[in-house]
């Protein structure tokens, strides 16, 4: 099953927005097994809207449009689709009365005759409800393609396609199984991880696919399954990961999953009720900062001491100074008091403790460069582990922060065992 995915707006066009939404439906029509066949972003005008049509009928199943169902004269989706469809605009009574308690109920002001057309659609069509906005999505067929028009806004377009289109299209098309894991390297550029891995790749089956996703320092290895049995592709990319994991395991950092390891750890600490807070030296904050990227993350992550300089182990922390002068800034000791300090500080059940030196140089310490001590204090013990990450700076903090949430997963993981 195949989807074309349209943006319609001249805001994107020129720049003055980025488009987020061709990105979520995107994703949310791979995890159901649809492929996407391309993204397109057209102006608002009539013409090309039909011109854009035209050319997609027959061509997929399903044509996904955003943007141009507002209320303003400048928004023509709905009109365009009359004209394709032959069809006319009439009100559909439920979008009436759902707009007219949003304006009146809600906003407390007197409903005007623009927000009434919001309730005006093609006669044809399959009504979406759109519970969080006044713009409902359309569904209409014609001949082997659907034709989906869905809100600009962005928390209206998810509401639809989670609440709407994604439960329709499981229900009424049959789908293969399509299931991605994301390798993450560091260290080398892409033409020389190809070639480190070419008789690898050569020998992938034909339902396994591998896309290259470089990025400065970093090279992200893309194995996609595609099959109807899921089992078989479960298993044959596990096969093919552990094999490459032998070719490559000195670049490997780290694993991709659907949801950031952040967002994964985040959700883990939320159904057991627990807390954490970070003590970090050489991340310099990176923990915290992913952390607290994710919406609600104040609910389980208390709050981080940057302990960058030694007197800020000392004096904020209180890492004693005969421990650091006998075992070094950058040692298991430091790391294991570091956390022990800062979950007693901040009263928390988990506290994660990095110190290290990322480089360029090696300074004053003993320590080799891209060594790092990571530390995790539980509610029972503290597991320290050592690790050399190499060069350049970078991939030693990144790496750093990507083994802290990994080593916090795996033992809240054995709490859920």
């Amino acid at each position: 099953m195949k989807a074309t995915i349209v943006t319609i707006g001249d805001e994107i066009l020129i720049g003055q927005i980025v488009d987020t939404n061709s990105a979520f439906i995107a994703k949310s029509l791979d995890r159901i097994g649809v492929e996407i066949n391309e993204m397109i972003s057209i102006s608002d005008d009539k013409q090309h809207i039909l011109d854009t049509f035209e050319k997609l009928q027959n061509t997929v199943d399903l044509v996904i449009i955003t943007g141009g169902l507002g209320p303003t004269k400048d928004d023509v989706t709905k009109k365009t689709f009359c004209d394709y469809f032959e069809d006319e605009l009439v009100v559909n009574q439920s979008v009436l009365v759902h707009v007219t308690e949003m304006i009146e109920g809600f906003y407390k002001r007197t409903i005007t005759q623009i927000n009434k057309d919001q309730a005006l659609v093609p006669s044809k069509c399959t009504v979406l409800y759109n519970a969080v906005g006044t713009a409902p999505g359309m569904w209409m067929k014609k001949e082997d393609t659907v034709f989906i028009s869905l809100p600009g806004v962005p928390y209206e377009m998810k509401y639809l396609v989670e609440s709407e289109i994604i439960p329709k299209v499981v229900r009424e098309y049959s789908r293969p199984y399509i299931l991605h894991k994301t390798i993450l390297t560091y260290g080398q550029g892409e033409s020389l991880v190809a070639e480190r891995i070419e008789d690898w790749e050569n020998s992938l089956p034909d339902f396994l696919k591998l896309a290259y996703l470089p990025s400065p320092g970093k090279v992200r290895l893309r194995l996609s399954a595609r099959g109807t049995n899921k089992e078989l592709l479960e298993n044959a990319l596990e096969q093919y990961i552990r094999s490459l994991d032998v070719i490559i395991n000195d670049i490997i950092i780290g694993f991709e999953e659907e949801e950031t390891i952040e967002f994964q750890v985040g959700e883990m600490l939320k159904q057991q009720h627990k807390t954490l807070a970070t003590a970090e030296s050489c991340t310099g904050g990176k923990i915290a900062a992913v952390l607290t990227a994710i919406p609600g993350a104040s609910e389980y992550f208390k709050g981080s001491v940057v302990s960058y300089a030694t007197e800020a182990k000392t004096d904020v922390l209180g890492v004693s100074e005969g421990m650091i002068k006998e075992f070094s800034v950058v040692s298991a000791a430091v790391a294991s008091e570091m956390a022990v300090r800062v979950k007693q500080m901040m009263n928390t059940d988990y506290a994660i403790a990095t110190t290290g030196n990322a480089g360029p140089t090696k300074g004053d310490e003993n320590a080799e460069i891209g060594t790092v001590f990571i530390a995790l204090a539980t509610p029972d013990t503290v597991i320290v582990e050592k690790y050399n990450f190499g060069q350049p700076r970078d991939k030693v903090i990144d790496s750093a922060v990507i083994k802290s949430l990994e080593l916090l997963k795996k033992e809240i993981f054995k709490i859920v065992l």
